[in-house]
C-alpha cells in the first residue's frame, strides 16, 4: 500500500523523501520529526517493498528512507530492485536489524546509508542531507563512490575468513528466486515440497541453496534461516511483523 502526499514532480528545491515503513506509529514518527526540517519534504508513504518501487518510480524522490522487514518484498530487495532499474534515488536503510554482516548486504544491495533505528532525529536529518547529496555512510562515516567501494572490499575479504579462495562469491545479494526459497526454508519445507510449490526440479532447488548458502556465508539451511529473520528478510507465519527477541 501506498500514500502519496505531494504531486509528482513539484517545483521545489527541498530535498524530496519516500518513507517504507509498515509500523505506523514510527511512520508517523518520521514524519513529523522531518516536517520540521525546511529543506526537507515527505512526498510519500509505502507500506510494503513492493509498492515501494512503484512509488518511487511515480514519484521520483531524492532519497528513500526504507525499512528492511517488510511485507511482499524486503527493503534490500526492493532497494537491489530499484537499483538495476537505475533509479536515482539514495536509500537510507533503516532498521532494528543491526550487525556487520547486515551493513554489508545492504552496501552491496546499492544503499547509500545504512542507519539503526535509534538514531536520534538530528544524526537521521544529517544522514539524508548527505545521501541527497550523493555522498555514503557508513558507521557515521561519510564516504565518496571509491571509498564506500574499498570498504566493501575489505569488509567481503575479512567477513569470508583468510581460507576463503573466492570472497567475492560471498555477500552477494540475493536474487528473488533465492529470495523466495529462503522464505519457504524458513517457513519448514523441504526442497521436494519447495520444488512442488514452485513447479521446479529438485536438483534447481539444490543448486538454489548452495548459491543461497555461499552469498550468505553460511554452512546449512538451518543457519541460513535463522540468518534470515534475525535480519528481518523474511516474516514468519503467525507473526504480524516477523521480528524476534
Amino acid at each position: 500500500m501506498a500514500r502519496w502526499v505531494t504531486s509528482v514532480n513539484p517545483v521545489s528545491n527541498k530535498i524530496r523523501v519516500l518513507i517504507v515503513e509498515d509500523h505506523p506509529l514510527f511512520r508517523d514518527g518520521l514524519q513529523k520529526a522531518l516536517s520540521l526540517e525546511d529543506d526537507i519534504e515527505v512526498v510519500g508513504f509505502s507500506e510494503d517493498g513492493e509498492s515501494a518501487v512503484g512509488t518511487a518510480r511515480q514519484l521520483q524522490p531524492d532519497v528513500i528512507l526504507m525499512d528492511v522487514n517488510l511485507p511482499r518484498m524486503n527493503g534490500l530487495q526492493a532497494a537491489r530492485h530499484l537499483k538495476a532499474e537505475r533509479n536515482p534515488a539514495a536509500i537510507v536503510i533503516l532498521t532494528a536489524y543491526h550487525d556487520a554482516e547486515q551493513v554489508l548486504h545492504a552496501m552491496r544491495t546499492g544503499a547509500s546509508a545504512y542507519c539503526s533505528k535509534d538514531i536520534t532525529p538530528d544524526d537521521l536529518v544529517e544522514v539524508i542531507r548527505d545521501a541527497a547529496k550523493g555522498h555514503f555512510i557508513v558507521g557515521g562515516e561519510r564516504l565518496d563512490a571509491r571509498q564506500v567501494e574499498s570498504w566493501i572490499q575489505a569488509s567481503v575479504e575479512a567477513m569470508s575468513g583468510p581460507y576463503i579462495v573466492d570472497a567475492e562469491e560471498h555477500f552477494i545479494p540475493l536474487s528473488p528466486r533465492e529470495m523466495e526459497i529462503l522464505q519457504f526454508v524458513t517457513d519448514g519445507l523441504s526442497n521436494k515440497e519447495i520444488a512442488a510449490k514452485l513447479q521446479i526440479s529438485q536438483q534447481t532447488v539444490k543448486n538454489h541453496m548452495t548459491s543461497i548458502l555461499k552469498k550468505l556465508n553460511v554452512e546449512d539451511r538451518t543457519q541460513a534461516a535463522v540468518n534470515a529473520i534475525r535480519r528481518g528478510w523474511v516474516q514468519l507465519k503467525n507473526s504480524s511483523n516477523g521480528n524476534i527477541p
